[in-house]
């Protein structure tokens, strides 16, 4: 990932080959904004910013004087064009005021002053530009910081709140670098807060202010709503069945650490779970977290469609990288063909999905992060077929309703999960009369008998399980069709999760 210096270097380039306008879409305008005063420090390039509240002027000076009568955008823009000669422009904010066609105007006249000239102009703005001027603007993308520029601001943080108030230390290595990985895929502003609400609890910076560190983290990813945080209690154990899948990820257990890097073994990529409804797609992805012992993040990309019209592009391609900053990690995609499934046809978004669908296979095929992709889906004629090409997935498994032995486990766990001894009940007939059930169905007709036992003031009995099965048909008889098609295209496609 690259640091805050190679921005720099990526921005003077820019600068450098003469591109008329650079766009960096962000929240963090500080940060955006300090990056060019750096840059252009840095390389001896002098420069104008704007914004509505102080007009034209001169970042690079304390209590610089602005450039008189130039708040609004249209006369800033007018002034620029006509009689500044400064080379490189940032504006603040404009997106908003460029609904004013008067305005548009002058950008689009500045912007082609500057092509003609050399010049650059730098928009840093949270909202998304009007087509015609993100057609010339190239984007630039502020990078996370990475570990070395975390564990800096660890240090440039406690040390500038020790001039304000004394504050204890007392952190060995091992811990610091527990902080700093997990600071990773957050910015520097919430980095900078979260080591600001450590210590300022009780002034102190020490190994009891990981976890609830780790906590304001989950807030701050969940507060985007991209990424959810999962917990995952779940252990494979818990699972019925699917014991080639157990098997291929036990093989894969460390696959994600460095020694198997030093081994000469590239980090799995992920696998795609096909299967029935309440199968146990989802909670495979939980107990391989567990199992592996790594963070799950749950990515929904039915959000990016509703939530974020008009940046959905930008917003994956950030949620993405946020979990490459987070690695290693499980990243987890569920039911992956409600989000892009109209990419594999004509679809009436303008080519939305399609794009999305795009930077998803760009990014699963050539991200060298240790980021683990576990998606699970249950139509597979929703899915567009590149997905599904040799090479996108380490592996595609079918998980298919549970076999005897399967339902047997099953039984088991979820008697156990309420506190019920397997051995008072006839768990071979259950078993028997559970074909068709699926993992998730069996759970239910449990909670159903519960329900009829505790109604009755009776326990719970291998006579009422039994009339709660009855009670409740299971998919594969209600969705035979649908479930023969997806066995039938599985075959020979597909390895068998059981």
């Amino acid at each position: 990932m690259a640091s805050e210096s190679s921005d720099g270097e990526r921005l003077h380039q820019l600068i450098l080959s003469e591109h008329p306008a650079v766009f960096i879409q962000t929240f963090e305008e500080d940060e955006a904004l300090q990056l060019v005063i750096d840059t252009a420090v840095e390389n001896e390039i002098e420069f104008w910013a704007w914004s509505i509240s102080r007009g034209l002027h001169d970042p690079t000076l304390k209590d610089a004087i602005p450039i008189p009568d130039t708040e609004h955008p249209a006369a800033a823009l007018y002034h620029l064009i006509h009689q500044s000669q400064r080379k490189v422009v940032v504006l603040l904010d404009i997106a908003a005021h460029l609904k004013d066609e008067r305005t548009l105007r002058h950008l689009r006249d500045l912007i082609a002053k500057f092509a003609g000239n050399g010049g650059t102009l730098i928009l840093i703005d949270h909202t998304d530009l009007p087509p015609p001027i993100r057609a010339v603007a190239q984007r630039f993308e502020l990078s996370l910081p990475d570990e070395k520029a975390l564990e800096e601001l660890v240090v440039q943080t406690v040390r500038a709140r020790n001039k304000i108030m004394p504050i204890r230390v007392d952190l060995g290595r091992a811990n610091l670098r527990t902080i700093v990985r997990n600071l990773a895929g957050l910015t520097r502003r919430q980095a900078r807060q979260i080591i600001l609400d450590a210590i300022c609890n009780d002034q102190c910076l020490d190994a009891h202010d990981i976890n609830p560190m780790l906590a304001q983290k989950r807030q701050y990813l969940q507060g985007e709503g991209l990424l959810e945080y999962v917990e995952a209690p779940v252990d494979l154990s818990e699972i019925g069945g699917m014991v080639n899948l157990k098997h291929w990820l036990a093989q894969r257990q460390c696959a994600l650490t460095d020694d198997a890097a030093a081994f000469g073994i590239p980090p799995p990529r992920g696998i795609l779970m096909l299967g029935v409804q309440g199968a146990g797609k989802s909670l495979s992805a939980k107990a391989v977290a567990t199992a592996w012992q790594r963070p799950l993040l749950r990515m929904d990309p039915g959000v990016l469609f509703d939530r974020f019209i008009g940046e959905s592009e930008r917003r994956l391609r950030e949620a993405l990288k946020q979990a490459e900053m987070m690695s290693p990690v499980i990243l987890w995609i569920d039911e992956i063909e409600k989000g892009f499934a109209s990419a594999a046809s004509q679809s009436v978004d303008g080519g939305l999905s399609k794009r999305m669908f795009g930077t998803l296979l760009t990014w699963m095929q050539e991200h060298h992060a240790p980021v683990f992709l576990i998606a699970t889906a249950n139509d597979i004629e929703a899915l567009p077929p590149e997905l599904l090409r040799k090479g996108r997935f380490d592996e595609i498994f079918f998980i298919d309703l549970p076999n005897l032995e399967a339902r047997a486990q099953i039984f088991s766990v979820h008697l156990k999960k309420r506190k019920r001894e397997p051995k008072r009940f006839d768990v071979p007939a259950l078993s028997a009369a559970a074909e068709g059930y699926s993992g998730a169905e069996i759970e239910q007709a449990i909670i159903s008998a519960l329900h009829d036992s505790f109604a009755a003031r009776s326990e719970l009995s291998t006579d009422c399980l039994m009339q709660a099965l009855k009670n409740s048909p299971p998919l594969s008889v209600t969705m035979r069709e649908k479930i023969d098609a997806l066995r039938h295209w599985a075959r020979g496609r597909c390895l068998t999760a059981d």
